[in-house]
């Protein structure tokens, strides 16, 4: 997607919205970790022409309503997907409408700005990047006490999974490393002129 054709809110346009919105601390710093995860991959699957500050807005957005969520029970991903789209941003909605459970797990030939923000959510576990096994342990346990709500949630860990392998087939470094690179602020020109294999 080309950047000039399509609305995408700035980030201070981003932090005005979540400050409207009344997010809660804990979802704030979560929703800045996942926009971390998300840029890290997309700079290093520039290559894949992926639409960097489209990624940065939906991350930063993707909880939006889920503060409100909380009081009304609602299908925070489906409200913030609806909100962020009838302000102008329709493209971006659409990935926030994703980042639970996206609209296709087939996969294509490069991957999308809702895989990718998608998956980042799914790396973060509160404000703390942890590996897929954890992140998805967490939401079985949490969500997945009624029979059917456990099934469906296997069924996405697994989707989830698959998706992970198929990601990091075009990456230089391997799901362990999201850490250490973001710890030492590794961009992907730092990577290739260090020679580092991974």
């Amino acid at each position: 997607m080309n950047a000039e054709q399509i609305m995408i809110p700035s980030e201070e346009a981003c932090r005005r919205l979540i400050s409207e919105m009344g997010m809660m601390e804990h979802i704030m710093v979560h929703s800045q970790q996942v926009c971390r995860v998300s840029l890290l991959l997309a700079d290093h699957l520039e290559h894949c022409g992926l639409n960097r500050e489209l990624i940065r807005a939906a991350a930063l957005l993707h909880d939006i309503t889920k503060t409100k969520s909380f009081q009304t029970l609602e299908d925070h991903a489906e409200t913030g997907a609806r909100l962020v789209a009838d302000l102008g941003y329709p493209e971006v909605g659409r990935i926030i409408g994703q980042h639970v459970r996206l609209e296709s797990y087939t996969p294509a030939r490069t991957p999308s700005e809702a895989e990718i923000v998608n998956y980042a959510d799914k790396r973060v576990l509160h404000d703390r990047i942890v590996s897929l096994s954890e992140r998805m342990g967490y939401i079985l346990e949490k969500y997945g006490r009624a029979p059917e709500r456990k099934r469906n949630i296997l069924l996405l860990w697994e989707k989830t999974k698959k998706m992970e392998e198929r990601l990091f087939e075009s990456l230089p470094f391997s799901p362990g490393d999201i850490s250490r690179l973001l710890a030492a602020d590794v961009s992907p020109r730092q990577m290739q002129n260090s020679g580092n294999p991974f």
